[in-house]
């Protein structure tokens, strides 16, 4: 169970923003679990992407190798990716989203995310 709730939280970490620029870039990504104080372990995502848009909205998808290194237990490597995307509803405001996986050896994790984020 606390390797599902890693392997979901680090699926779903990143926030799309709108793209600097178009083209393939590498991301590699660490994300932790802890329940209260105690460490529970780690997701390492290394992804290659791509990503492109303009100055009303960007898009990203990327994939690669999810390292799972729980906190005393076996690691293991699984295949992840997300996709996402975001639009400039406004000057100040924009809209965000998600869809991310996690490869496991039965049902396969999925997590999505959307949100707003207003500038002042």
């Amino acid at each position: 169970m606390i390797k599902t709730f890693i392997a979901i939280a680090a699926t779903t970490a990143s926030v799309a923003t709108p793209a600097a620029f178009a083209g393939t870039y590498v991301n590699v990504e660490a994300n932790s679990g802890f329940t209260g104080t105690d460490y529970e372990g780690s997701v390492t995502d290394i992804h290659i992407g791509y990503e492109g848009g303009n100055e009303t909205y960007g898009f990203y998808v990327q994939g690669g190798p999810a390292v799972i290194a729980p906190e005393g237990g076996d690691g293991e490597t699984r295949l992840s990716g997300k996709l996402g995307g975001d639009i400039a509803a406004s000057e100040r405001l924009g809209i965000y989203g998600e869809i991310s996986l996690l490869t496991q050896e039965d049902d396969n994790l999925y997590g999505t995310k959307i949100g707003a984020k207003y500038k002042f």
